[in-house]
């Protein structure tokens, strides 16, 4: 089994907490990880609710089939019996040391309010997200703990040929992509993935009506990555009421499909975007939602970009999960114009800018918006970073540099 870096986070967690929910996508891995959790680190009996007879149980008498359990256990896709909820929170009442509940969604925890409410206090969240390009590559990355250190530190990593990375960016990390060497392998698959999610899982969590628009609305969202959302106009190209595309949506954040950025505040008055900036959970499902192969992105750069924006942002959330520095993700807009792809910020209000190029060079233009952000930011702002397709590591300033964009996976 490819290692996890959530191994570490997720064990640490057990050993403290009564219960610990590993939420994800589905096929990302969370029933190998916590299976082998269960028979290594943290022995454990296992069942999954994807079985008839268990869901059945879990369902029909919540109390019994928790009374019932061999302790510590691993509950698989907990989610589809939302009654668990307060049987665990009766037995962690009734007993709290810790690593008894180890559960796994492939639903949000706060999508699941029974859940959410109930195990307050007592359940720590983890998220399990596809395979990182270290993980593929059996390195753990460093790079968000290494952007907030006084001096910049650069790594020797060898840099992708252009084509290497746009095939990394393709096949994205999901498990079962990985072993697909042929194109058209990958695309079944991920029509079969995408089909399973909007018809199974989005049908349990919500009874919406017209399910069979989500598919386009899906394609159209993957159209508009990278850009700020703007429901009213997403709204009138479906032809469906603001209110219903937002549920959708919601429903799509809920089950990993998307990921909404959220946008970076000051306190200084300046006019800024407050939308937030919509991302797909892997490139490889974004490459085949947007009908883009390997020689389309290496023909359109502009949509190379786009995708590239997308990898990067999903590789600096897959590693907040185990970054010692505990830091969230935004992006920067003001309604001027100037823009900063992602901004990083510690629980001190320090602030790391992000810009991602799919092109080989980089000029100082490419820098406009994180001096915009320096400026409003202050003694807040630590660094801002370019990073694009080229080998060379380029100052351009005082606390402005061009990296590698190899130098994620470092």
């Amino acid at each position: 089994m490819t290692g996890r870096h959530a191994t570490g986070s997720l064990l640490g967690a057990l050993a403290d907490t009564p219960v610990v929910y590993l939420q994800g996508a589905r096929q990302t891995g969370k029933s190998t990880l916590v299976r082998a959790l269960a028979g290594r680190e943290h022995p454990a009996s296992y069942l999954t609710l994807d079985t008839a007879a268990v869901l059945a149980a879990a369902t029909g008498d919540p109390e019994g089939f928790v009374s019932g359990l061999r302790l510590p256990v691993v509950i698989d896709e907990a989610q589809r019996a939302p009654g668990l909820a307060l049987a665990i929170k009766a037995a962690v009442d009734a007993d709290r040391r810790p690593g008894q509940f180890l559960l796994t969604g492939s639903a949000g925890v706060l999508s699941l309010p029974k859940l959410a409410e109930s195990l307050a206090g007592r359940m720590e969240l983890r998220t399990l997200w596809p395979f990182s390009a270290g993980e593929l590559l059996g390195v753990r990355e460093t790079f968000v703990d290494r952007m907030f250190d006084p001096l910049l530190s650069v790594p020797e990593t060898p840099p992708d040929t252009q084509d290497a990375l746009i095939e990394r960016v393709c096949r994205g990390g999901y498990p079962e992509v990985q072993a697909r060497k042929r194109g058209a392998r990958r695309q079944a698959w991920f029509d079969g993935y995408v089909d399973a999610i909007l018809q199974r899982d989005v049908r349990e969590l919500a009874n919406i009506e017209r399910l069979s628009e989500m598919p386009r609305l899906l394609g159209l969202l993957a159209s508009r990555v990278g850009q700020p959302v703007n429901f009213a106009d997403l709204a009138r190209t479906l032809a469906i009421p603001q209110t219903t595309l937002k549920r959708y949506v919601t429903l799509m954040e809920t089950t990993f499909l998307v990921r909404l950025i959220p946008p970076w505040f000051s306190n200084i008055g300046k006019r800024l975007t407050k939308a937030p900036k919509l991302l797909l959970g892997d490139t490889g499902l974004l490459a085949h939602l947007l009908e883009a192969d390997a020689d389309r992105l290496g023909r359109d750069r502009t949509l190379f970009g786009h995708v590239l924006e997308n990898f990067a942002a999903m590789e600096l959330l897959k590693q907040l999960g185990w970054s010692e520095r505990r830091c969230r993700l935004f992006h920067f807009r003001t309604e001027g114009g100037a823009e900063v792809d992602l901004v990083l910020e510690d629980r001190a209000g320090r602030l790391v800018g992000i810009e991602v190029k799919g092109a080989a060079s980089v000029g100082r233009r490419d820098f406009r918006g994180l001096k915009t952000l320096t400026a409003l930011a202050g003694d807040r702002f630590v660094r801002g970073v370019v990073l694009y397709t080229g080998a060379a590591v380029v100052p351009f300033g005082a606390r402005l540099h061009a990296l590698p964009v190899a130098q994620l996976w470092a």
